[in-house]
C-alpha cells in the first residue's frame, strides 16, 4: 500500500537557548511575521482613525511629549505626541484622512 504524501508529518528544527528539538508547526506559525523593534523615530497609528488636525509640518522641531497631531477614533479624540526630541523629517498624513492601524503617520530625523 502507497503512503499518501499528505499524511507525511514533516519535521522542523526549533532552537531555544541553543537546544535544538524537532517539532511540528502550523502553518500560522510558517506565516507569521518576524518581529520588529519599534523605531521611535517613526510615529505609527496604534487604532485606525481619521486625522483630525496636524500640528507640525515637515522640517518642524519637536520637543519629546508635544503634540505631533490629533488622531479621532471611535468619537474620540487622541493626541499622539512626539517620542522624543528632534526635527519632523515627513509627514505621511493629510488633515481629513482616514488611516489605518500600524500606518506611517510621521517620521523623525
Amino acid at each position: 500500500m502507497m503512503e499518501n504524501e499528505s499524511n507525511v508529518t514533516r519535521y522542523k528544527t526549533l532552537e531555544i537557548d541553543g537546544e535544538r528539538y524537532r517539532t511540528t508547526f502550523n502553518k500560522k506559525f510558517d506565516l507569521r511575521k518576524p518581529y520588529e523593534p519599534v523605531n521611535p523615530k517613526k510615529v505609527i497609528a496604534v487604532i485606525p482613525g481619521t486625522i483630525v488636525k496636524l500640528e507640525v509640518k515637515e522640517g518642524s522641531k519637536v520637543k519629546e511629549g508635544e503634540r505631533l497631531l490629533i488622531l479621532e477614533a471611535m468619537k474620540m479624540k487622541n493626541d499622539v505626541a512626539s517620542p522624543l526630541t528632534g526635527v519632523v523629517k515627513g509627514v505621511y498624513v493629510k488633515e481629513g484622512e482616514r488611516v489605518p492601524k500600524k500606518h506611517l503617520l510621521i517620521e523623525l530625523a
